[in-house]
Order: structure tokens, then sequence, then C-alpha cells
């Protein structure tokens, strides 16, 4: 059982950062993928960023590549989205999730994810 708990989310203007945290319980957290996906309001929860168990391989929905930047600390137990040059069309509700994916395709769907947190807002201003 794992249990995740997102942080950072905030207002923030167009073209700036943030960082958003996600803390994991449970001895299992290295040994399993990582993503972040995002529901804004009236559409459909999407993927945004996915790193794999070792941390060795990335992945990004082409929205947020170049800008956005996953990774994890497994001594920690938390994955981090940094977040730069911020758009309002990034604003939505973050979610982490944790699942157990090795093979490249299931990283960027949300059925590849056991266990999920309870989400962060974003709100990026114009």
């Amino acid at each position: 059982q794992v249990q995740l708990v997102e942080s950072g989310g905030g207002l923030v203007q167009a073209g700036g950062s943030l960082r958003l945290s996600c803390a994991a319980s449970g001895r299992t957290f290295s040994s399993y993928a990582m993503g972040w996906f995002r529901q804004a309001p009236g559409k459909e929860r999407e993927f945004v960023a996915a790193i794999s168990w070792s941390g060795g391989s990335t992945y990004y929905a082409d929205s947020v590549k170049g800008r956005f930047t996953i990774s994890r600390d497994n001594a920690k137990n938390t994955v981090y989205l940094q977040m730069n040059s911020l758009k309002p069309e990034d604003t939505a509700v973050y979610y982490c999730a944790a699942g157990p994916i090795y093979s490249g395709i299931y990283y960027y769907t949300a059925s590849g994810y056991n266990y999920w947190g309870q989400g962060t807002q974003v709100t990026v201003s114009s």
C-alpha cells in the first residue's frame, strides 16, 4: 500500500515557476514508477510526466516538454515536478500517481497507476 500527498501548488503569474512535491509512504516506493497527471475544469485527466522506478527514464507530454522536469529521491520517498515558463493553460489540479510500470506505453496512461494523491491546485494567471 502506498499513500501519496502532493504539495507545492499555488497561484503564479505566466512565465513563473513552481515545484510540486509528492511524498509517499510505504517501503515499496522505490519499486514503483511515478507519474504526474492534471485535470482542468471541464476536461479529462491528462498525462503530464512520469519517471521510472530507478529514475533512469523520464517521459513527458508534448505540451510540457522543455518546460517541466520530473525527478525523484528514493531515499526521501519523494517525487518532484519542477514547472518553469508556466502558461495559463497549465492551470489544473495536479495529481501524483504510483504504479508497477516497467514498459513504456503504460507510463502515459492513468490505468497503469494503482495509487493516487488527492491533488494540488495550480493556477497560472495571464
